[in-house]
Parts: structure tokens; C-alpha cells; sequence
């Protein structure tokens, strides 16, 4: 079942008489259960549309369902349906933390002593345990985001939209962010849509990956998926001697797509597994008697993907 279903949304700005067409038509879907990562460069149109399906921005075109509600006729209900968690978060550092998550509950209609349940689990879930009593602003980098995803979840929503949730976080506190979010979808059944400029997170995160480039969807697929079908495996060689000869040979080989050559190391894309053409590359060269010294195989990385789909890095951008 489609928890996101969009088809042909668009946004248009106008600045002073030109018209800036941030998001052309994008047609989104995401199904119950999923963790699915949207990814684009700077002023691809990423943050747009994650404010259209948060109802925080209307759209100039196109329909959607979210949450099981009709966008435009009832952001109300996706709102009371949906969790949230922007980049820079939304706590006040002079609250208490489980003040500030009991307020939470009770805007969403709890009754007071149903909220003070509801942040007490909460915080034992999110291993905030023993905070609840602490000064928002006296907690780690790692804390209060886990705060603030707390605060999206007060609700026990089956839809959260998480924006650059690990940004500025040390690689600890976002392996263990990681692991909340895996166990959202394990216990709560909860359908997870990020946002992220770290690569290995949407990569080790996301069941599938949504690429987005001037305001279209250019790529839909698991990381796997995209980075075997965009960027063949990458096999780095280095000989003794005769590298511009080797190159030159290499290139002729079916298998070999691309050759680039630096001093004695030669590095080609291969259509094939990495593994595969490993026998017809050996061939070459002891055919032409040239000797090889060492040779590594890589398959390619998400940032292969979007260097290959929008001729940009996506390091680069973040």
C-alpha cells in the first residue's frame, strides 16, 4: 500500500518577473514499511518537495497523497498523521526535556497524564533515559537529536519525514541515530522518508533511493541497484612499464568502457563485474608481454551514481 503517492508536482517562484521553476513534475511513491532516502544536489529541489509533503508549501501543480489524505484538500489531517523532524529541529534550550515532550503531546490532544507516559517511553526508546530532569541546552550534539526526533514521534506517527537528520553529528551519535530509525520501522511499523548529503548513511539506511537534479527525479532504485546500473566496477591496475600501451590495448577490450592513465596506474571502468573481467584484462596484457605489478577492484559508490547523473559530486555540493 502507497503511504506517498505523487503525481506531477511542481512548484514555481516568482522573483521580481522571473519565474523559477524549483520542482518540474515529480512523480513520488513510496510504499508502507519503506526507509527511502531523497538525495540531490544544492538547488535540485530536495528541500522543496519535502516541504510540499509536510504540507509547508503548496504546490503550483500536480496531485499527492500522503498519509492516506489528499494534499491539497486536507493538510489538516496529514499534518495530525505525519512526523517531521527539520534539519536545525524545533526545541527551546531553556525547557526541560520532558517538558518540553509532555507541551508536545499535549498539542497533539493528549491528556496530561497520557503525555507524561508517552515522553517517558519515548525517552527510554531514544536512550534519553535519566535526561528527562536536564535543560535542553546542557545536552551532547547526539542527545538532542534524539530529542528532536522524540518530539516528532510524540504522536506515534506511521509517516516521518527526517531532514538531514545526522548533519553535525560525530560518527557515533549517528551510528546509533541509525539504529532508532532501523528500529522504527522493526517495532512501529513506521515508514521512514530522509533527506541526507552523507553518501554511507543512504547507503546503509535506505531500502530504495529517490535522485533528484533540477527539479526532476532522475534515478528510483535500491543503492545496489543504481550503482550497478549507472557506474560499472572499477578496476585499478599498476604495470612496470608500457602504461600508455596498456591503456591504449585495454581500451580496445569489450569490457573496458574507460581507461585513465597516471604515471604507471591505469584505472578503467568495466560493464561488467569487477570479478569478470579480471581474465580478459590479464589476457591483454600478458599477450603484449606487459607486466603487472598489482591490481584492485572496487564497485562503485552512490557519489559514482551522481557524478554519472547530474556531473556533479554530491560531496562537492554538500
Amino acid at each position: 500500500m502507497s503511504i506517498i503517492e505523487a503525481t506531477g508536482l511542481a512548484r514555481t517562484f516568482v522573483v521580481g518577473k522571473r519565474a523559477i521553476e524549483a520542482v518540474r513534475g515529480v512523480d513520488i511513491r513510496v510504499e508502507a514499511g519503506e526507509i527511502v532516502g531523497f538525495l540531490g544536489p544544492n538547488g535540485a529541489g530536495k528541500t522543496t518537495t519535502l516541504r510540499m509533503l509536510t504540507t509547508l508549501l503548496r504546490p503550483t501543480a500536480g496531485t499527492a497523497t500522503v498519509a492516506g489524505l489528499d494534499l491539497a484538500r486536507d493538510p489538516a489531517g496529514i499534518r495530525r498523521r505525519i512526523g517531521y523532524v527539520a534539519q536545525t529541529g524545533g526545541t527551546d534550550g531553556a525547557c526541560l526535556v520532558v517538558e518540553e515532550l509532555v507541551s508536545q503531546a499535549r498539542l497533539y490532544g493528549y491528556g496530561r497524564a497520557e503525555a507524561i507516559r508517552r515522553a517517558g517511553t519515548l525517552l527510554d526508546q531514544l536512550d534519553l533515559s535519566g535526561l528527562g530532569r536536564r535543560h535542553i541546552r546542557t545536552l551532547s550534539g547526539g542527545q538532542r537529536r534524539r530529542l528532536d526526533l522524540a518530539m516528532g514521534l510524540v504522536h506515534s506517527p506511521q509517516l516521518i519525514f527526517l531532514d538531514e537528520p545526522t548533519v553535525g553529528l560525530d560518527p557515533q551519535s549517528r551510528s546509533n541515530l541509525w539504529d532508532h530509525i532501523r528500529r522504527l520501522r522493526a517495532t512501529e511499523s513506521a515508514t521512514v522518508f530522509l533527506t541526507t548529503h552523507y553518501l554511507d548513511e543512504a547507503d546503509v539506511l535506505c531500502d530504495r533511493i529517490l535522485v533528484i537534479d533540477d527539479g526532476r527525479i532522475v534515478a528510483d532504485g535500491a543503492p545496489a541497484a543504481l550503482k550497478r546500473r549507472i557506474s560499472g566496477d572499477v578496476v585499478t591496475l599498476n604495470v612496470a612499464v608500457d602504461a600508455e600501451r596498456a591503456g591504449k590495448l585495454l581500451g580496445e577490450e569489450p569490457v573496458v568502457q574507460n581507461v585513465s592513465i597516471d604515471d604507471q596506474t591505469l584505472r578503467l571502468t568495466v560493464s561488467a563485474r569487477g570479478e569478470e573481467a579480471f581474465v580478459p584484462i590479464l589476457r591483454t596484457l600478458d599477450r603484449a608481454g606487459i607486466v603487472l605489478q598489482s591490481l584492485q577492484i572496487a564497485q562503485p559508490t552512490l557519489d559514482d551514481v551522481f557524478l554519472t547523473l547530474t556531473g556533479r559530486s554530491l560531496r562537492d555540493a554538500a
